[in-house]
């Protein structure tokens, strides 16, 4: 075989969602920032997304990540997000197994019992704490860019369901969070077709109908997610429950708790009075896995109240990958259909 491209990737999933890591085969990007680096691959270079994460080599499940050195001073790495359609600026899930490849693998040192790491993302700068045992990853912890609510009860009439009343809030990217009980769903597996209808066309609704933008960078802008959320609970130990579950375009969804989509929650929860300061919040995905979290501090983003979550949980690598294209393979940037891709993307 005469190869025109190889690419080397970890596997790995956090809490069920899957967030393959780049090791080897890509060059990082020009660009003076971390975004910077991504608005190129959006803008100039999304054959790499496409190569990883379409069809024959990925499918609509898959997220990766590549590694690149910081632009940040005293950061230990870089990473950028590649999702089914987008480059998201920050992702929790993908955050807990980008630490754990780079410490499991031994590209950055692993210290036991703990492990600090800054990371740089086109979001910003975010802080984590792995805690380490047996040269494994036991769990890691990592401290979100700031998070703030855009709007609270928000109205959107979305076309087949009316009017129906979301919050928009920001936790590394932009959701809409809707109550899922009202729309008639509890947030279980069975459900999973039903809910990516359901949450892409609330999606659209509210990106025509509610646009915003970051207060400190306009290149972050539009809603990018619809999350599902049920009612707090309290379990037989006290704990504050939380289930939740997002849709990711095309048309799936997030396996993990969902990272930002839980620091979005948690800018709300907290902007509601619901959950203080440094008070522990368990959020559950439709799989039933869980995320730690908590509001790590309050303060300000240019005049926005905002929060600062904290988001713990686990990954585990699941293999080692060498992805090739041959000189003369038909589809060197993939394809997709909607029988799997909900929608198929151009």
């Amino acid at each position: 075989m005469q190869t025109a491209r190889s690419v080397t990737v970890i596997g790995c999933h956090a809490e069920g969602e899957v967030g393959r890591v780049i090791t080897g085969g890509v060059l990082p990007p020009p660009g003076e920032t971390l975004f910077d680096q991504r608005e190129y691959l959006r803008t100039q270079d999304d054959g790499l997304r496409k190569f990883l994460l379409y069809e024959p080599r990925g499918g609509a499940f898959v997220h990766t990540n590549l590694i690149v050195p910081s632009k940040t001073p005293g950061a230990d790495a870089g990473f950028i997000i590649m999702e089914p359609t987008d480059y998201p600026p920050m992702s929790g899930s993908n955050t807990i197994c980008v630490a754990t490849v780079l410490l499991e693998t031994g590209m950055v040192a692993m210290q036991e019992p703990e492990t600090i790491l800054r990371l740089d993302t086109p979001g910003g700068l975010i802080e984590v704490v792995a805690q380490c045992g047996d040269s494994r990853c036991q769990n890691v912890c990592f401290r979100n860019v700031p998070c703030y609510v855009a709007k609270l009860d928000a109205v959107v009439e979305v076309p087949g369901l009316g009017s129906i009343s979301c919050d928009i809030a920001y936790g590394g990217a932009y959701f809409a969070i809707v109550d899922a009980p009202s729309l008639g769903f509890a947030i279980v597996p069975d459900e999973a077709r039903e809910l990516v209808e359901t949450g892409e066309r609330i999606k659209a609704a509210a990106v025509e109908q509610h646009p915003v933008v970051h207060p400190e960078n306009p290149g972050i802008h539009s809603i990018t997610f619809t999350q599902f959320a049920a009612p707090l609970t309290k379990d037989d130990g006290g704990r504050t429950l939380g289930r939740n579950t997002v849709v990711i375009s095309p048309g799936k969804l997030d396996r993990s708790p969902c990272g930002t989509g839980s620091s979005a929650r948690l800018a709300v929860l907290h902007a509601r009075g619901q959950i203080g300061l440094d008070e522990n919040f368990v959020s559950q995905s439709v799989l039933g896995t869980e995320f730690h979290c908590s509001v790590a501090d309050v303060g300000e983003i240019s005049g926005q109240a905002a929060i600062t979550p904290s988001i713990q949980g686990r990954a585990w690598i699941t293999g080692s990958h060498q992805y090739s294209l041959d000189s003369d393979d038909p589809f060197p940037e993939g394809y997709t259909l909607s029988d799997t891709w909900y929608r198929a993307l151009d």
